[in-house]
């Protein structure tokens, strides 16, 4: 029986939980710095009470960076089979969160099972199920509607959600007064601003903020922050309506933190590559060191079908300068739901950014399997490079696609291999080309 109510309650209390213990054997940390972290918000373990299947992971200031896979149901794909092999494919390449994101009909079977499977930990966005959950269109929908929604994600086991609280009244008149090239892109931002115009009401997630701060501590659930009015484009980012939320999104993480809630604050989507560093020193700076979400950034906006790309080189340089869990990206991002292919893409374009990141950041024992892939190579190990790739299979198949005839070599150079060359003339050997062997 657990004698405190959250991770963040227990830290404060100089309690070491399970959860930090699992953390810190991941990370290669003392369990102490771990809770000393977490008690202070710039680390957040993700672990509602009933995710049983859980595999602790942290987020945040230190430890590795992590990624996140979206998937979920939509009217227009509703193959709950292909979404399961989603799921299926990113634990595989350990990928530590997935959020479900499902917007069609009654989400709660698909949900409940992901949880009962998946030891990475799960997060919605209960704005987006609320329209299915409730049966309700939106103008229909009550402050305490939205709340049930939460409660409803909470009680089936949801490590974290993503709340859009910081879209208020001030945040929407700066956003009102700018102007925008590309407006609101965040599905759960677009459709609070609606309920916010038609109702004329304030937006219920802040005007009721206590309110679900209290059901997430009942579960120990992790507010991730929304950036509902992050740029959709590289020409918004940075401006007034980002700032302005960013801003209340740091009140709003103290006031989380001061009821022993975790929290996450989440960033830009679309950054030209000279502004990334500056926004996430910012962010750090408003929001208390919080752990912070970012979406890429996509650092151009005409790369349709490659997009894991412009994220992966956004992402990089944001985790290199402070960002600590990168949401992936697909090829398929503006264009469509993305399938088995995407989402592998997706993961190994996020991976790569989140690993080169930690190298950047000096993160203990980040570059050992670096190091063990380059032992590899210098011996032309080929099932020793395999073991150490990303993705295994890729590699051996480039590989054995077009087998050079000797295999200490591959078919890009041949006995012209500069490795094979230089190891020869170090081993007293000599190296020839020409005589046939």
């Amino acid at each position: 029986m657990r004698n405190y109510t959250t991770q963040m309650d227990a830290a404060k209390r100089g309690i070491i939980t399970p959860e930090m213990e699992t953390v810190a054997a991941k990370e290669q940390l003392s369990a102490e710095v771990i809770r000393e972290h977490v008690a202070a918000g710039t680390v957040a373990i993700p672990a509602n009470v009933r995710h049983t299947s859980l595999s602790a992971e942290g987020i945040g200031m230190g430890l590795k960076t992590k990624i996140n896979v979206n998937l979920g149901i939509s009217g227009d794909a509703k193959d709950y089979d292909l979404e399961m092999q989603k799921v299926d494919l990113a634990l595989k390449f350990g990928a530590e969160a997935i959020m479900d994101l499902s917007n069609y009909g009654k989400t709660n079977t698909f949900r409940q099972a992901l949880i009962e499977k998946s030891p990475a930990m799960i997060g919605t966005v209960p704005m987006y199920d609320a329209i299915g959950y409730l049966d309700k269109d939106l103008l229909e929908i009550s402050a305490e509607d939205f709340l049930r929604v939460v409660r409803a994600h909470a009680e089936e086991g949801v490590d974290f959600m993503t709340i859009h609280a910081g879209i208020n009244r001030r945040a929407v008149e700066a956003f009102r007064r700018e102007g925008r090239r590309m407006n609101i892109v965040s599905r759960g931002g677009s459709l609070l601003f609606a309920w916010m115009m038609m109702t004329g009401n304030e937006n219920p997630f802040f005007e009721h903020y206590d309110e679900v701060l209290e059901i997430l501590r009942e579960f120990d659930v992790t507010i991730s922050l929304g950036d509902a009015l992050r740029p959709g484009c590289i020409d918004d980012s940075t401006d007034a309506a980002q700032i302005s939320e960013l801003i209340e999104l740091g009140n709003l993480t103290r006031r989380a933190w001061e009821k022993d809630v975790q929290v996450m604050v989440e960033g830009p989507g679309h950054m030209a590559m000279n502004e990334i560093a500056a926004n996430m020193a910012l962010q750090k700076r408003l929001c208390h060191n919080a752990p912070f979400y970012v979406l890429g950034p996509l650092v151009t906006d005409i790369a349709p079908g490659y997009d894991h790309i412009t994220s992966a080189i956004g992402g990089a340089i944001a985790a290199a300068n402070g960002a600590d869990f990168l949401c992936y990206v697909t090829p398929a991002e503006h264009l469509r739901l993305p399938d088995i292919s995407d989402v592998k893409e997706g993961i190994i374009a996020s991976k790569i950014a989140a690993h080169a990141a930690d190298i950047a950041k000096g993160i203990p024992n980040a570059r050992d399997i670096d190091n063990k892939m380059a032992d590899a190579r210098h011996k032309v190990d080929w099932d020793e490079m395999f073991k150490y790739a990303i993705d295994p299979d890729k590699a051996r198949a480039y590989f054995e696609s077009t087998p050079p005839a000797d295999r200490h070599t591959c078919s890009m150079c041949g006995k012209m291999c500069a490795v094979r060359t230089t190891n020869m003339i170090l081993e007293g050997k000599k190296v020839e080309f020409c005589t046939e062997k």
